[in-house]
């Protein structure tokens, strides 16, 4: 698989500043405000470091503030439109490993005894139906959405009904296992 250009939060960033030229406090806002920390590892902090290093690549461009006070302002360059494009194409194509807490703590289940181990999937299973409702719920408020976000939340949606199954069907598995 080739390696990508851009990193998570590069691509995060750049998509949003192609929407409109934005400065790092309103992009925080962005981020807040459509939910995106839920699922974004983006720092405030780093939002301005990676509008510098989106710079550096040539990808935005920063215009001149019109005050002393005003907050420099970046907008996307042609070469950044591109590289979005072709970024958010192998983003929505290609298959990548992640990370998962759940997949750790599977891996050291062994240091657990069998009840302090189910008794932990049990509660990640509740705290699993909880963030359905709640995710459901915002969902359903901020109706209609672009076909986009609600694609985001059919996804996560997804995601986490398949994880509350497994859990399920795993903790009923293991307590009629000798």
């Amino acid at each position: 698989m080739k390696s990508k250009t851009l990193t998570d939060n590069e691509l995060l960033v750049l998509g949003l500043v192609a929407e409109m030229p934005r400065h790092g406090y309103e992009l925080e806002q962005i981020l807040i405000g459509r939910g995106m920390r839920e699922w974004t590892q983006i720092g405030f902090s780093s939002i301005y470091f990676v509008l510098g290093q989106l710079e550096k690549k040539s990808l935005v461009v920063a215009g001149k503030p019109a005050s002393a006070k005003a907050k420099k302002s970046f907008s996307i360059t042609e070469t950044g439109r591109q590289a979005l494009v072709k970024e958010t194409l192998a983003a929505l194509a290609n298959i990548r490993s992640s990370s998962s807490p759940l997949l750790i703590g599977m891996l050291h289940w062994f240091v657990l005894s069998r009840d302090e181990a189910l008794g932990a999937l049990q509660k990640r299973g509740e705290l699993i139906r909880r963030e359905l409702v709640r995710l459901e719920s915002i969902q359903f408020e901020q109706q209609p959405l672009p076909d986009h976000v609600d694609a985001l939340f059919d996804y996560s949606l997804h995601q986490l009904r398949a994880e509350s199954k497994w859990i399920s069907k795993t903790l009923k598995y293991m307590r009629t296992k000798p």
